[in-house]
């Protein structure tokens, strides 16, 4: 399998009508989330594009060991975002902007003003955040982004703007961490050269210019992502496009066009 298949997920607060490359998908949903179906080398992976239109749930993702003390599923569920378009004022809340504790959480989360406790972060194209499992988070309105996560997909909503979907108190206020989001965690990716988003527990990206120097090729000599933004990219003479998410065994198995710009993502084995 080297080009991944496509699940496209609707969502109450995501778009009718979805953005190039994706455009050919407007069937009058609202689709949130595109998903790429991991391949079974790398089914600790998931890799998404997300489209809002409104905001989402204010949220919380357990660890690893949380998720298997609830007995809910082998890994919790880290990630990253890298946004690719933003409207005018759109925002990503995440973290707290004092300390609260379980149970002011919780008398937050039932009246509403969680969302305002949050810390909201203004956002543009190429702003980056890492968001470790324990961190309370919403994606606000007009927002475009790509995700890597763990594949892990349990979310706990503390808060949901009056939707009729279930919420998960109980749960998510014994993972959530109470306190401010760590800003070393984020960046801005410059439009042009290659940058290294994160090298975390569970997963390492780079955002690619063009082929990589002998230093990142090493690195990536294992099996891998490929998420190309622009230009062209194939695996074993395979072409994937922009919109797509493609496997590769290696790198060497990559052929990057001139100018062409990308996503690379290689899980870390040593994550737990």
């Amino acid at each position: 399998m080297t080009v991944l298949p496509i699940r496209r997920v609707e969502k109450p607060w995501g778009r009718e009508r979805l953005p190039a490359p994706f455009s050919d998908a407007d069937s009058g949903q609202r689709i949130g989330e595109i998903w790429f179906e991991p391949p079974p080398e790398l089914s600790c992976l998931r890799v998404k594009y997300i489209f809002t239109s409104e905001n989402l749930s204010v949220q919380v993702h357990p660890n690893n060991q949380q998720a298997q003390a609830a007995g809910v599923g082998p890994a919790g569920k880290e990630e990253c975002w890298l946004i690719i378009a933003a409207e005018p004022g759109a925002a990503l809340g995440i973290g707290f902007r004092e300390p609260i504790g379980p149970e002011a959480m919780r008398q937050a989360a039932l009246d509403g003003s969680i969302e305002d406790l949050l810390v909201w972060h203004p956002v543009r194209a190429g702003d980056f955040f890492y968001i470790p499992a324990g961190t309370v988070h919403a994606i606000g309105a007009g927002v475009s982004l790509i995700e890597v996560q763990q594949s892990s997909d349990i979310t706990y909503r503390l808060y949901d703007y009056g939707r009729a979907r279930e919420l998960h108190l109980d749960a998510g206020i014994a993972v959530a961490n109470g306190g401010a989001y760590d800003p070393s965690l984020r960046q801005h990716v410059a439009p042009q050269g290659t940058t290294e988003l994160v090298r975390g527990r569970y997963f390492t990206a780079h955002r690619l210019d063009g082929a990589p120097d002998e230093a990142l090729a090493s690195e990536y000599a294992q099996p891998m992502l490929v998420i190309p933004l622009e230009g062209s990219v194939s695996i074993a003479g395979q072409d994937i496009a922009p919109g797509s998410c493609g496997y590769a065994a290696s790198i060497e198995a990559v052929t990057f066009s001139a100018g062409c710009r990308s996503v690379i993502v290689h899980p870390v084995q040593s994550g737990a």
